[in-house]
């Protein structure tokens, strides 16, 4: 059994900065992390600036870039190679919106796997000409051969989850950016459930593009996301969906120019979530002081003992065994997760139902006994 002297990171400093902490257990980290301070703090200097100066564009468009900075950073791409937009949805859409589905590559190959914004965000393309398929799941995981059998000559981009929002089931995608790049077509992954809690570098996966917003395991708040967009690609394309940030230069405010800025950033789209940049760059930057590799480390060990512990109870996972195999979720299946999840937030516990699973997904700073915890009242309640 895993025990808390396994452990390299300092949970009691770390906790220590989530006030939450004190009276809740936070297993819901992949819907919606818990505040740090380091959170706070950084919304607390925005609304101080606004307060204090009006307004400093100047100041906050430099908080968003240092926010794009970061999310580089943890993906090992450059800034210019980054954009900014509101969610994963829009960033989808907006790279949808630069392709042209009218010709001979016009299939859109996407799985039963995908987040329901980014599927229909490219199955609403069908009006413009694209071919929408699905990729069917075995069971509770994906495959990546399968992808193989609908990749051909006719698509134009290959639209993968990194993990199943739903068990955390992890996908290859370096497989499945192979299999798109031999039959000549773009790749998209959403990293939404990954990032931050497993290392990604886009360029060992010659990804074309990858999003994610912040609010689960990059310990941020919904309202912002950034979009990667490979470098070599990026000038080739133009999106309609699109606004004055996209511009090459916004404060012409010319409404009659479309020239795109350079880079990743012609998919910026309207007036940037300024508060949200300051606090998304808090918590990348979080993450990225402790480290990504430390932080999966420790969330296997945790996803260990919890899947040892519903062993013991008798309790069925929902999707891959081996904690190696998904992210920080453990997907236990149960009739009406919703009502288990209400029962449970109710004891102080917090976790995150999905159709007929219960979703437990710690984070580096929850403790060996907080997940005993759970598992023991889960039992007792379902």
């Amino acid at each position: 059994m895993y025990q808390e002297s396994d452990v390299l990171v300092d949970i009691r400093s770390l906790r220590a900065e989530i006030p939450l902490l004190d009276r809740c257990i936070a297993l819901a980290n992949c819907s919606h992390a818990p505040q740090t301070r380091a959170a706070s703090e950084a919304a607390a200097a925005f609304l101080e600036s606004w307060n204090q100066d009006g307004m400093d564009w100047d100041t906050w468009i430099a908080e968003v870039d240092a926010a794009r900075a970061a999310f580089a950073r943890l993906i090992g791409a450059e800034p210019d190679e980054i954009a900014v937009t509101s969610s994963v949805s829009a960033a989808t859409a907006a790279v949808a919106s630069s392709l042209d589905f009218t010709g001979e590559r016009s299939r859109v190959v996407v799985s039963d796997a995908e987040f329901p914004g980014t599927a229909h965000a490219w199955a609403a393309h069908g009006r413009s000409g694209a071919e929408y398929v699905r990729v069917p799941a075995r069971g509770d995981t994906m495959h990546a051969g399968d992808y193989r059998e609908l990749v051909d000559e006719r698509t134009a981009v290959v639209s993968a989850s990194h993990a199943w929002f739903r068990n955390g089931s992890l996908q290859d995608v370096a497989e499945i950016v192979r299999t798109a790049r031999e039959a000549g077509a773009l790749t998209y992954i959403d990293a939404y459930q990954t990032a931050g809690v497993f290392p990604i570098d886009v360029k060992a996966l010659d990804v074309d593009f990858l999003s994610s917003g912040v609010l689960k395991y990059l310990m941020g708040i919904p309202g912002i996301a950034f979009l990667y967009v490979r470098s070599d690609l990026a000038e080739s394309l133009q999106p309609a969906f699109t606004g004055w940030f996209g511009r090459n230069d916004p404060f012409e405010f010319d409404p009659g120019d479309l020239d795109p800025a350079p880079g990743a950033r012609r998919f910026d789209i309207g007036t940037p979530p300024i508060i949200n940049a300051y606090v998304a760059r808090a918590g990348i930057e979080w993450i990225l002081n402790i480290g990504v590799e430390a932080v999966r480390d420790r969330t296997l060990q945790l996803s260990r003992r919890i899947a040892e512990q519903l062993g013991e109870r008798g309790l069925t996972i929902d999707g891959p065994a081996d904690p190696v195999d998904r992210t920080p979720v453990t997907a236990v299946a149960c009739e009406h997760a919703a009502s288990v999840e209400a029962t449970l937030r109710e004891r102080g516990i917090l976790v995150s139902a999905r159709g007929s699973v219960v979703r437990l997904a710690p984070h580096v700073f929850n403790t060996f006994e907080e997940v005993d915890a759970a598992v023991d009242a889960l039992a007792d309640v379902v």
